[in-house]
């Protein structure tokens, strides 16, 4: 069996929630808009699920708008609050924000829609709260920051952020980009205004997702039809995909000691990986202070890409902390921020864990990177 330790990027749907997707599109394939029973239970479903992801997040009251992913939801999040707001608009989001909130927020900027400031983060890739308070005293209409950063793990301390803009900005919006920490670190949703969850990071079919805000927030839609999702978001729903949702928060769930259980594995990852390369290099914040399923590593003398096709060979799959090209590799934008040495970030790997990484998982990927290492290390530029 291959060992897969790249769950930031998506997760493998269990077998319980592939039976619910099949099951769904042989039997509940009714338009949930429609009005005679069939139809009126999948709807009943679809609500189930809004209540789940609410109590979730330790909130009674919130809108759960269904999206395709986290994509949507976050550009819903952010182009959604500048098209209702009044001119001047000023957004913040922080410099290692996923693509999604990143780009989104350039764009605006770049049409001219609003102006973009982008918060500098901390040498463990936190985003700088000093730096808030300064964006904050300043005015802002929305600030956005991550739960968990997709490449290193850091976590952002959303309480300290929250009682910054209570503060210094109180008429400010607070949107959460939570892909990489729903159901996986802990959240109080009464704490901000809007939060980002992705189906496909939990287990659940890729084409699911979600948009939570508190009830009265108003947002310009992005999608124009027949008024799905209270009118922010035209389109019948992905039932089946929503239904599969509503089964992976079901199971994570049934989990309750599955943060735990990842925070173990990540730190006999981290030592183990250290006693094999004792030259490699963790990027971000120290293991026991990050989320409990992402580590970044850099293996000094040897590239990611070459790390992660060495590794794939041996049938172990991890994610590559720089984005490549076919023409040439780029060092991430979030490493750079962090101001890692280039020298340094283009070796980075990424090992993400989910709920079911075994202790075998972890050895053996330690085993072959370390057999790795020792081979392509030889090879290095000199």
């Amino acid at each position: 069996m291959p060992v897969y330790l790249d769950n930031s990027a998506t997760t493998r749907p269990s077998a319980q929630v592939t039976a619910e997707v099949a099951r769904a599109l042989e039997e509940e394939w009714y338009n949930p808009s429609s009005l005679y029973a069939p139809a009126l239970g999948v709807e009943k479903r679809m609500r189930a699920c809004r209540e789940k992801i609410a109590g979730a997040l330790c909130c009674k009251d919130a809108k759960v708008i269904f999206t395709s992913g986290g994509t949507e939801a976050n550009n819903l999040a952010l182009a959604g609050t500048v098209g209702v707001s009044r001119a001047p608009v000023r957004i913040a989001v922080s410099a290692v924000e996923h693509p999604s909130v990143y780009e989104c927020a350039k764009t605006l900027a770049e049409a001219g829609a609003c102006e973009t400031v982008f918060i500098p983060v901390l040498p463990d890739g936190r985003a700088d709260a000093d730096a808030i308070a300064k964006e904050l005293q300043k005015g802002l209409t929305l600030l956005s920051v991550m739960q968990v950063n997709n490449e290193t793990g850091a976590l952002n301390d959303i309480p300290l952020i929250s009682r910054l803009r209570d503060q210094l900005c109180p008429s400010c919006r607070l949107h959460v980009d939570g892909v990489q920490g729903f159901m996986r670190e802990e959240i109080d949703f009464n704490l901000i205004d809007m939060y980002t969850l992705s189906g496909h990071k939990l287990h659940a079919p890729k084409g699911t997702g979600a948009l939570v805000t508190k009830r009265g927030l108003r947002l310009r839609p992005s999608h124009i039809g027949g008024g799905q999702e209270e009118q922010m978001r035209s389109g019948t729903e992905n039932t089946p995909g929503i239904l599969g949702l509503s089964r992976a928060i079901d199971e994570m769930l049934a989990l309750p000691d599955r943060r735990a259980h990842m925070a173990r594995l990540k730190m006999r990852l981290s030592a183990g990986l250290k006693a094999a390369v004792p030259a490699s290099v963790i990027n971000g914040p120290r293991p026991e202070e990050g989320a409990c399923h992402i580590l970044n590593v850099s293996f000094p003398g040897v590239r990611g890409e070459t790390m992660l096709h060495a590794l794939e060979e041996k049938g172990v799959y991890v994610g590559n902390g720089s984005a490549c090209s076919s023409r040439k590799t780029k060092i991430s934008r979030v490493l750079s921020e962090m101001h890692i040495p280039a020298r340094t970030a283009e070796c980075a790997v990424r090992f993400s864990l989910c709920p079911y990484t075994s202790e075998e998982d972890i050895d053996t990927a330690v085993r072959e990177v370390k057999q790795a290492y020792e081979v392509l290390v030889k090879y290095q530029r000199r």
